[in-house]
């Protein structure tokens, strides 16, 4: 067995073992590789502003080869470079000052940044430098992965919707059938919900700091007294593409990171809304599912095709939003000035959006196995014709007609009605000869209303 296969077997979360691959886009993102990237990525861009404010006389604009170089070391960090600061850890006992260090070792022999050294870092907290990284991570995972990704979906969504527009399906309310609708309005339902939610999570801020141990710029102030640190903070963090959040303890308040996590877990929330009503459609036949040679359904009973990949979906969203419901409620509380428990709980960010990650896989995997059963769909809607009981007291309500509602809940309550006692009661009805065509004219299966149109239109 290779060392890699016994790594995966002997993984404690399935992200890292059955489920590694599938997340693969958010490993160097939210690993423990991807926060020391982040973290040097700040450590060197604040080097880089503090060089260039000519308030602080002690330390010389770099000139652009530095900058460049100071910039690679951020940008090519490598998985190694990340091993010599967990080396460092080892004796520091702090990660974010064992990342100070690492950018010190580095730059110690260089002519024109050695002299700087004592400037990385300069008037931060660690939190300061987490706040920021986190953001950027967040950001990051947003833009490359999380949006394109549901993107996919939608687009598979849409593509469904429009493709079944004209389809007619049995609507079922409390579990009883009701008035038609048509498989790609449900459908295109699912993608205005998506859409909405996709729209604020990219559309979530992503606030950050960096304004010292209890947000006042104290040790800044004290050191240089005649520069607008406020100012100077907030044109760091824009510089970053985040938000400026001029209001903090010695945290950033993460009411951003919870917001972020609030929208990705509504957008779970509808995918399982999704996956439940598949299931069940699954089961009552309306769709069927493509068989892959060699696939088992069942280890007993070989005639299965189990809706496997939208319970797989169900089960991760559910992980995700799980841990999502826990950063929301959590991480906008810290004792007073601050306390340690958004450390730990952070870090547990890439498991809640690899879950969701893997839940989007499934429910792609399980739509792409689908097709729809017209036959199945056709059955139940004429075996529905009490259905048409809205349309017909509807209509009799705009005529006059005397107790429309009740005559229709004695006709259908408790009877079987078919096809023809349903046009026999029409056909005795009081009405204008065009208005009893187009009811007599009326079944299951056209009794869909805007269905269609709407469901083109998404």
């Amino acid at each position: 067995m290779s060392a890699d296969s016994q790594t995966t077997l002997l993984a404690l979360s399935p992200l890292d073992g059955r489920y590694a691959g599938k997340v693969d886009a958010l490993r160097p993102i939210f690993s423990e590789f991807g926060l020391i990237k982040a973290r040097v990525k700040v450590e060197v861009e604040w080097l880089l502003a503090l060089a260039a404010e000519p308030g602080i006389v002690e330390l010389k604009p770099f000139s652009a080869a530095a900058a460049e170089r100071l910039r690679k070391l951020a940008d090519e960090l490598s998985v190694d470079d990340a091993a010599r600061v967990k080396e460092i850890e080892r004796t520091t006992n702090h990660d974010v000052k064992a990342v100070e260090y690492l950018i010190k070792e580095r730059l110690k022999d260089d002519a024109e940044l050695g002299p700087a050294l004592e400037f990385v870092h300069f008037a931060c907290t660690s939190e300061d430098i987490n706040n920021l990284s986190y953001a950027l991570m967040l950001n990051q995972a947003r833009q490359q992965v999380l949006l394109p990704r549901l993107d996919d979906l939608i687009q598979k969504l849409r593509a469904m919707a429009h493709e079944h527009a004209a389809l007619p399906m049995l609507s079922r309310t409390h579990g009883q059938t009701a008035s038609p609708t048509t498989v790609g309005k449900e459908i295109a339902n699912v993608v205005a919900r998506l859409q909405r939610q996709g729209e604020t999570l990219a559309g979530a801020q992503m606030p950050g700091k960096i304004n010292g141990a209890v947000g006042n710029y104290n040790a800044h102030l004290a050191s240089y007294p005649d520069i607008d640190w406020a100012a100077f903070s907030q044109r760091f963090v824009a510089s970053l593409g985040l938000d400026w959040q001029p209001y903090t303890t010695q945290i950033e308040p993460h009411d951003g990171i919870a917001e972020m996590c609030d929208a990705q877990r509504r957008i779970d929330t509808i995918c399982i809304d999704l996956c439940r009503d598949v299931w069940g459609y699954i089961s009552l036949g309306y769709f069927k599912q493509a068989v892959k040679a060699g696939e088992v359904g069942s280890s007993t009973m070989p005639h299965k095709v189990n809706p496997i990949d939208f319970e797989n979906a169900e089960g991760n969203f559910g992980i995700a939003n799980a841990l999502f419901e826990h950063f929301a409620a959590k991480l906008p509380i810290s004792r007073w000035q601050r306390d340690l428990t958004d450390s730990t709980v952070l870090r547990a960010l890439g498991t809640a959006f690899g879950h969701a990650l893997i839940g989007i896989d499934a429910l792609l995997r399980g739509l792409n196995k689908l097709s729809v059963n017209p036959e199945r769909l056709a059955a139940d809607l004429d075996a529905s014709w009490e259905v048409l009981a809205e349309a017909v007291q509807t209509v009799m309500r705009r005529h006059g007609l005397p107790n429309p509602y009740e005559q229709l809940k004695a006709l259908t309550r408790g009877h079987g009605i078919d096809e023809t006692s349903m046009r026999e009661f029409i056909a005795s009805l009081e009405l204008p000869a065009e208005a009893k065509q187009r009811l007599l004219a009326m079944t299951p299966g056209s009794y869909t209303g805007l269905a269609e149109r709407l469901a083109r239109e998404i």
